[in-house]
């Protein structure tokens, strides 16, 4: 199959990618498009200004080029790295539904697509480009956790665990398509927002790559409609960061991220 996969220019995408692409390009020609962001360019709180250094700045504008300049390579590769799976660069495509970009999508002449933090909404025109559908990976249970952020809202509100949700994108609503299969994950007292939502991934990719195998195949995949309930949640506001702090929880641990780092470089970096 021809796959072409969304993602976003983050950390974990990144290590979503490291997960899918050996085993998707062993039989599948894959394209890789990526936003450069989640969300408008609106002022967030500094806590959230601090996440996204440790999400994307701290990786893509230093850690990253390092590596692609020659530095010891570790297990994870760089966005550019990856481009080894693809054969040609892993490009960042925003505007997905103007002219340009569904042009470039239809070239690429996909079956499937893959969703996975993706920062744009799909219209009708980029959902009708592949004839097997938008299959999007949403890191919270749907349709309980919908929008930005899901693992946070649902450790702020006490949940024992996280998951996720392998869901059809069939119209521009947000997290609304039909389930197709749910992770789930238990919270580990201590650990951080990042840790998580990182720790979410690789049993996700697994039920991802199951899909895409089974489509493969000629199988219809099974999925059900959202129940009724939930809600849609935008970036926590300096409220919710307070309530979130005050329950002693972190968004971000350093010592976490100096590990994450050195399966980029190697250990001995």
């Amino acid at each position: 199959m021809n796959i072409t996969i969304l993602a976003n220019r983050d950390l974990a995408s990144n290590l979503a990618l490291n997960h899918l692409l050996p085993a998707l390009a062993a039989t599948h020609r894959v394209t890789v498009y990526l936003s450069d962001a989640v969300g408008g360019g609106a002022s967030r709180p500094r806590a959230l200004e601090q996440l996204k250094f440790f999400e994307q700045t701290l990786f893509n504008e230093l850690l990253f080029p390092l590596v692609d300049a020659g530095a010891n390579p570790g297990e994870l590769l760089t966005f550019t790295g990856l481009g080894r799976f693809t054969g040609k660069p892993v490009d960042s495509l925003n505007r997905v539904n103007s002219e340009e970009s569904l042009a470039t999508l239809r070239g690429d002449a996909p079956d499937l697509m893959l969703s996975i933090r993706y920062g744009g909404i799909l219209r009708e025109d980029a959902i009708a480009v592949p004839p097997l559908g938008v299959i999007n990976l949403h890191s919270g249970l749907l349709p309980q956790y919908r929008g930005v952020m899901a693992s946070f809202r649902a450790l702020l509100a006490g949940e024992d665990r996280l998951g996720t949700t392998v869901h059809y994108i069939s119209d521009p609503g947000i997290d609304t398509g039909e389930i197709i299969a749910t992770t789930e994950t238990p919270v580990i007292p201590g650990r951080s927002y990042l840790w998580h939502v990182l720790a979410l991934y690789p049993a996700a990719c697994e039920k991802l790559l199951a899909c895409v195998a089974a489509l493969d195949r000629g199988e219809e995949l099974p999925s059900r409609p959202q129940g009724a309930g939930g809600q849609y949640f935008s970036f926590p506001d300096e409220q919710d960061l307070a309530a979130f702090f005050d329950r002693g929880l972190a968004l971000v641990d350093v010592n976490d991220i100096s590990d994450i780092a050195k399966r980029y470089t190697g250990p001995d970096t």
